[in-house]
């Protein structure tokens, strides 16, 4: 993800609100115990998706891909009363730590936890999603952008990550991974869907933002 010039990235995250200290803490403790941290949102990234959720006063947030619930956390900050964000995950072991912080975050009354294939759950959610966040397995992102666009009403937001994938999206298309096509093939996807509008933003690691028109 260091594609962005470092003295650039060091000079925006010194300009940006600071990192809460129980994300710290949880950024810290991911980078200790957890496997691939850089997974992670971080600080940066973290309080964009706040941002964003604090403009768009959301009252359901659905996130597929859970990690260890950083992103989850910033994102229920924007959430009105008696919101709620779902988040979506296929690692059953770290559904007790990502607990842990939603409480002492005291969002247990806002975020739920749901293990498993995000393709099965999110039909039984059955949920008016105002921000759609996508940050799981990426050779789904398109499977999971064609589940939710249908149900989404005007104004609603779809939020994906990595869609810069490090910077490999600009190497020639017939010898990149899989992984790196999808990510291709979803912002082209999004570029040419006439049901919404949307902005790549170079923030971190990319962030295609789609709001349904």
């Amino acid at each position: 993800m260091d594609f962005i010039d470092e003295k650039i990235d060091e000079y925006v995250v010194k300009h940006t609100s600071k990192e809460p200290k129980l994300l710290y803490q949880l950024n810290r403790e991911t980078y200790m115990k957890v496997l691939q941290p850089r997974m992670l949102s971080g600080h940066l990234q973290g309080r964009v998706l706040s941002m964003l959720s604090k403009m768009i006063r959301p009252k359901r947030v659905l996130e597929i891909g859970t990690y260890t619930g950083y992103s989850a956390i910033c994102l229920a900050e924007g959430l009105v009363e008696n919101g709620q964000l779902h988040t979506i995950d296929k690692n059953e072991e770290q559904e007790g730590f990502v607990q842990g912080f939603i409480d002492k975050a005291d969002f247990s009354d806002k975020i739920f936890q749901h293990i498993g294939n995000a393709l099965e759950i999110i039909p039984k959610l059955k949920e008016d999603w105002d921000i759609v966040f996508i940050d799981a397995d990426k050779e789904n992102y398109i499977n999971y952008y064609n589940l939710v666009i249908p149900s989404l009403k005007s104004g609603a937001y779809v939020i994906a990550d990595n869609v810069l994938w490090s910077g490999k999206v600009l190497d020639d298309y017939d010898n990149l991974d899989e992984e790196t096509k999808v990510l291709v093939d979803y912002s082209k996807f999004i570029q040419e869907d006439e049901r919404v509008e949307n902005v790549l933003f170079p923030i971190r690691d990319g962030l295609n933002i789609a709001r349904v028109k």
